[in-house]
């Protein structure tokens, strides 16, 4: 558009002079091409002769101003190519390819990266029942983009999708699944002894029921009833126990919590992350206690454990939780007092091994 509002203002102006001076004007066109052209050769010496789109836009413009019989005299070029140009810039005029938008406009880099999440996060979800909750959130989108967004990102339907991972599972069961686990001390003297451990998923509340060197069946059974008695009412709120294919279960081990309405869950074998709770607060018992503590004997054992239970569930704060421990509901809960006008006391556990620190009365 603005190439021929150019084209249009020069010839106008190139053609006052024919106007005012007509005999002088065809030498005056021939004159300003030939130094044009002079212009054009001394510019390109050294390779062919091309002519820039001004230089076109010149010997158009001039084209006017000089006699149809003496233009192949003077312009370089043939009156075929001469008046090729001038269509060419004439046709600049009605050009819209740059204002023309053809096709559906792209889709918005943030929409891409919210539509791959929900599928993500849910893989029953099909393509319109995720344009649907894009167009909750107000971004109208059709399905047919959906279905080719999710088709170059690689997710399939949702029949051919993968489910909830065991992690996901976990988490959207949390609050009705107690997790079973059994892990080993050695004594100082060399012996080894078991003990058998609970975690809470929902609460993260632990419970060591028992340690022995002998972890028979019977032994494992009167753990679950222990637990079970000390449960009580909570125990209705419970829907699943997870526990390994370790032996020293049983099937009866496996009745007494299915007499209170539990499925018990099986992990695979060797799969220690499908039991990652139970893994991760053993993992804790050995770092913050076992390992910098030399175990006498079994009445020992059961000692440091107890202690430990205690620090856990009343006072070591959990990251799953939002800092507060087992036993507090809320991190409201806590009180906040000035440090310049309440002191900070220390108090020690298992002879300063673990130290919990509380605001003094």
């Amino acid at each position: 558009m603005i190439v021929s509002l150019l084209y249009k203002v020069a010839r106008r102006l190139l053609s006052v002079p024919s106007v005012l001076l007509r005999r002088d004007t065809t030498k005056d066109a021939e004159l300003l091409v030939l130094q044009h052209e002079n212009a054009v050769l001394r510019r390109q010496l050294a390779g062919p002769v091309r002519y820039e789109p001004a230089d076109r836009f010149w010997f158009a413009a001039l084209s006017t101003l000089i006699p149809r019989r003496r233009r192949r005299e003077v312009f370089p070029v043939t009156p075929a190519t001469l008046l090729a140009w001038h269509r060419r810039f004439i046709a600049a005029k009605w050009d819209y390819t740059a204002r023309r938008h053809t096709g559906r406009p792209p889709t918005p880099a943030a929409v891409r990266t919210l539509l791959l999440r929900l599928a993500q996060e849910n893989p029953r979800w099909g393509h319109r029942r995720i344009q649907g909750e894009l167009a909750r959130l107000g971004y109208r989108i059709a399905a047919s983009a959906v279905w080719e967004i999710l088709n170059a990102a690689g997710v399939d339907p949702p029949p051919r999708r993968s489910g909830p991972t065991w992690r996901e599972f976990l988490t959207a069961q949390a609050e009705g699944i107690i997790a079973a686990d059994f892990f080993h001390i050695d004594t100082v003297l060399g012996t080894r002894l078991y003990a058998l451990v609970f975690l809470e998923h929902g609460t993260r509340r632990l419970r060591i029921t028992g340690v022995t060197a002998c972890p028979t069946r019977e032994w494992a059974v009167q753990q679950a009833r222990n637990l079970a008695a000390d449960l009580g009412m909570p125990m209705e709120s419970l829907r699943f126990l997870v526990r390994d294919r370790d032996g020293k279960y049983g099937a009866a081990f496996d009745a007494v919590f299915e007499a209170e309405q539990l499925e018990v869950i099986l992990s695979a074998p060797r799969a220690p992350r499908m039991n990652a709770h139970c893994e991760r607060i053993i993992g804790s018992i050995r770092r913050e206690a076992l390992d910098h503590v030399l175990i006498v004997g079994e009445a020992h054992a059961r000692h440091v454990l107890a202690a430990y239970q205690q620090h856990y569930n009343a006072h070591r704060p959990h990251q799953a939780r939002q800092q507060p421990p087992p036993d507090v509901r809320k991190q409201s809960d806590i009180a906040v007092h000035d440090l310049d006008t309440r002191r900070v006391l220390r108090t020690r556990i298992l002879g300063g091994l673990i130290n919990e620190y509380r605001y003094a009365a």
